[in-house]
């Protein structure tokens, strides 16, 4: 937050790279700890604050916001984790000076992608929140700070090029800052700060 702020302050932008769309990646009952999964997939939805629905990140399967717990028909539902959306929605608070915009599968298609894109570029933005989108490909001469938030969703990922992937997504979003006349810095959230793949990154 306060390198936010302070980039803010010298009249710069910001990018923030959250590999997780969506406000919550699940939704438990806080009673018996029944958790919402997709019937074709097997793995816990994700609850989209707009439109209100639960979905599957990966066959798109959709269904309503719950209001009762169907194993208990308790009313106490909590939402667990954080995605791009809650992040988006965090920051315009804790900054509510800075313009805030986010950029992921939700957001970021057809004539939507380019306007947050053609908004960000004219720096009517300050601060671009986004999943792997914002991490290649784009020159924003404005941009001199980028930050990773928890690193750790990918290193931890169940897959034996998790640590690659994350040493790769790193390179390219740091890459983003620092473009233009002034040097940019890039901050890394981690519970494991002395990662091979996290250190390789920080030395290039």
């Amino acid at each position: 937050r306060d390198a936010i702020c302070a980039t803010h302050r010298a009249g710069e932008q910001s990018i923030l790279f959250l590999n997780r769309r969506g406000y919550a990646p699940s939704i438990t009952c806080q009673d018996c700890g029944h958790v919402w999964q997709c019937p074709n997939c097997s793995v816990s939805l994700t609850w989209h604050r707009r439109p209100g629905r639960l979905r599957c990140h990966y066959c798109d399967y959709l269904e309503p916001t719950p209001t009762s717990c169907a194993a208990c028909s308790s009313t106490s539902i909590g939402q667990i984790g954080v995605g791009t959306e809650r992040l988006e929605s965090a920051l315009a608070e804790l900054v509510p000076e800075a313009s805030v915009a986010r950029l992921d599968r939700d957001t970021g298609q057809g004539a939507r992608l380019n306007s947050v894109l053609s908004r960000f570029r004219r720096r009517e933005v300050d601060v671009l929140v986004g999943t792997q989108m914002v991490t290649k490909g784009h020159d924003f001469p404005g941009v001199t700070l980028v930050g990773v938030v928890m690193a750790d969703l990918g290193l931890n990922f169940p897959d034996f090029r998790a640590a690659e992937r994350t040493f790769q997504l790193l390179t390219q979003v740091a890459g983003r800052a620092g473009r233009g006349d002034r040097p940019g810095r890039v901050l890394v959230q981690t519970y494991a700060p002395e990662h091979y793949a996290l250190l390789a990154a920080g030395k290039h």
